[in-house]
């Protein structure tokens, strides 16, 4: 049954691709009268109809796989991660159809296949459950949570979209370096999938004996040149000796991920300006010059006003409910708590500056952007690099 949920997830991304291409199309694509002389383009359609089937191959997938392990598949960073982007799709889904902005579709997509092709990049093998997960409250915490991110990741597109399409990127100011950064992020991604698939096809690996955050003896391997080593850790075997050591409570293998990602989506962003000659936004911005600015930033408005109570009823209510069941406390100020609590205040921030104060357009746009951020670093650095009672998930 695993074969058969990892062939799901396959199709799945290829429907994706097949779904970013038709939207694209639907966007620079010729447009042909109909017989009441009104001008078509039918690829959006098309490319929301393929969305659609790969949603019903992406859950299958999910629903194959939790028969095969017999819990929710939400265990470890392969299966959150790829239930994430399940869950922006079905976002995406359910609020195309209200507005039918084809834009949406040529950013969202390719997002959910960033975030489906990171997942692939951790071990993808089942594993037991450790006594603390073994609960219903797994499933209600973390579902609930993972559908809430999933639909304020669509107020993060729109958010991007109407940034990229009113910021004046002929000149270097503030506002094109905050985008040109958002930009980068995620060139860094798929950088870090393309350096992993490398090394992988090398079949490279070292060996590090350390002194792990409990002070016992242990081993770890870097798929990936060490660039930081372990705590008081020595290299028994392959690669070079690391130009610093991480202290104990730093995940230094992870550590040494983050920064492999950042230099190589650096030399990449670097060989796209040289190429270009003008920031990313300025490549991407003839593209949606035909956007409505108030369209896509109503489009994150109720995005965001959906997802935040689901988010909070997960992330930190049915959270609460899980922590006093495993740890017999409500709340401990773990890492991944605290980045909990600071995405829902950041969220309950913007909806009282939206909705009191009249932030509109493109400060609210920033602040869409900027939540989503939040959520990501909470998911890659606070739940990979940080030691904490979440550093099972992965």
């Amino acid at each position: 049954m695993f074969e058969m949920s990892s062939n799901l997830m396959y199709v799945a991304f290829f429907l994706f691709l097949a779904s970013t291409v038709l939207f694209a199309v639907s966007i620079t694509g010729k447009k042909f009268k109909t017989r009441e002389g009104e001008e078509k383009n039918k690829a959006g359609l098309w490319g929301y109809i393929s969305a659609v089937i790969a949603l019903i191959a992406a859950v299958s997938y999910f629903i194959v796989r939790w028969i095969a392990v017999g819990h929710a598949p939400v265990s470890n960073m392969f299966e959150y991660t790829t239930a994430l982007g399940i869950a922006i799709s079905l976002a995406f889904v359910i609020i195309y159809p209200m507005y039918k902005n084809n834009y949406l579709g040529i950013f969202t997509m390719p997002i959910v296949m960033l975030i489906i092709a990171y997942a692939s990049m951790f071990p993808t093998e089942a594993q037991p459950l450790i006594p603390a997960l073994q609960s219903h409250w797994l499933t209600i915490h973390v579902i609930t949570t993972v559908i809430g991110q999933g639909i304020l990741a669509i107020g993060f597109v729109g958010g991007l979209i109407y940034l990229i399409r009113v910021i004046d990127f002929t000149k270097a100011t503030k506002k094109v370096l905050g985008v040109e950064f958002i930009l980068f992020s995620i060139i860094a991604g798929i950088a870090y999938i393309l350096l992993n698939v490398g090394f992988n096809l090398a079949d490279y690996e070292a060996t590090f004996e350390y002194t792990n955050e409990l002070g016992e003896e242990a081993q770890i391997d870097y798929t990936m040149p060490p660039l930081v080593g372990p705590n008081e850790g020595e290299l028994i075997s392959g690669g070079m000796n690391p130009l610093f050591n991480a202290p104990a409570i730093i995940a230094s293998g992870d550590l040494n991920v983050v920064i492999w990602s950042f230099l190589g989506g650096l030399v990449f962003y670097l060989i796209l300006r040289l190429l270009f000659r003008k920031p990313i936004g300025g490549i991407i911005q003839p593209l949606v010059k035909q956007v409505n600015p108030q369209a896509v930033d109503e489009i994150s408005y109720r995005a965001i006003a959906i997802g935040f109570p689901v988010f909070t009823l997960g992330g930190l209510i049915f959270a609460m409910i899980w922590a006093q069941i495993a740890w017999t406390r409500f709340w401990g100020w773990d890492p991944k708590e605290v980045w909990a609590l600071v995405t829902f205040l950041f969220y309950a921030a913007y909806l009282h500056l939206r909705l009191s104060r009249g932030w509109q357009g493109e400060k609210s746009a920033w602040l869409c952007v900027l939540g989503f951020i939040i959520i990501l670093f909470n998911l890659i650095f606070v739940n990979l690099v940080i030691a904490g009672l979440h550093s099972y998930a992965m």
